[in-house]
């Protein structure tokens, strides 16, 4: 499979309500062309951050960590946490701080990448956790900032998935009950939590 002649995910696509842009970006591939070769996957589980939200890491306003996702849309904003990175796209025009992230992929090209990445052969493990698909994908602390629409991390169109679960997110303290998890019931062999 080459998903790099897929078409990207126009900038048009990232100004939408963040809500729709999570929903919508489940189905789709996440693509990284590296020195060893193409690594993607199918999108299948996200997360919206949105203004008034609480767990948002924009909330207390911009800072260095976050001006990112103050900046314009379809950019990855890349942080670390519990000693993991975490991939989200950027969304809303230029100023408005929110945010996608990506919770989990299914494995589809660069599956020998992965595997030596994340040290690990158990398929349905690679990338089923924000952590584990940064790893896998090799996206760290340099992606930050990455335009994902003409970059080699990009998010290119795979397919619309119309049976989708929401829910409400994980691991986060604040906004608990804010129903902003997305996931597709067609691929739960790959999602992070059900």
């Amino acid at each position: 499979m080459d998903f790099s002649t897929n078409p990207v995910l126009n900038r048009e696509f990232y100004l939408q309500d963040t809500v729709v842009v999570a929903k919508e970006i489940i189905g789709q591939i996440l693509l990284h062309e590296t020195a060893d070769g193409i690594i993607a996957g199918r999108i299948v589980e996200s997360e919206a951050y949105i203004n008034g939200d609480p767990a948002n890491h924009a909330a207390r306003g911009m800072t260095m960590r976050n001006r990112v996702m103050f900046g314009p849309p379809g950019h990855a904003y890349v942080y670390m946490i519990h000693t993991h990175w975490c991939l989200n796209a950027v969304t809303q025009p230029d100023g408005v701080a929110e945010a996608v992230l990506i919770r989990a992929v299914e494995p589809l090209e660069g599956i020998h990448l992965m595997i030596q990445s994340r040290r690990t052969d158990v398929f349905r493990n690679l990338c089923s956790g924000p952590g584990k698909l940064t790893k896998a994908f090799r996206i760290d602390r340099k992606h930050n900032g990455s335009d994902l629409v003409t970059g080699h991390l990009r998010i290119v169109e795979g397919q619309r998935i119309r049976n989708l679960v929401q829910t409400t997110r994980i691991g986060i303290s604040q906004g608990v009950e804010l129903p902003l998890r997305f996931y597709s019931a067609e691929h739960l062999k790959w999602v992070s939590k059900r």
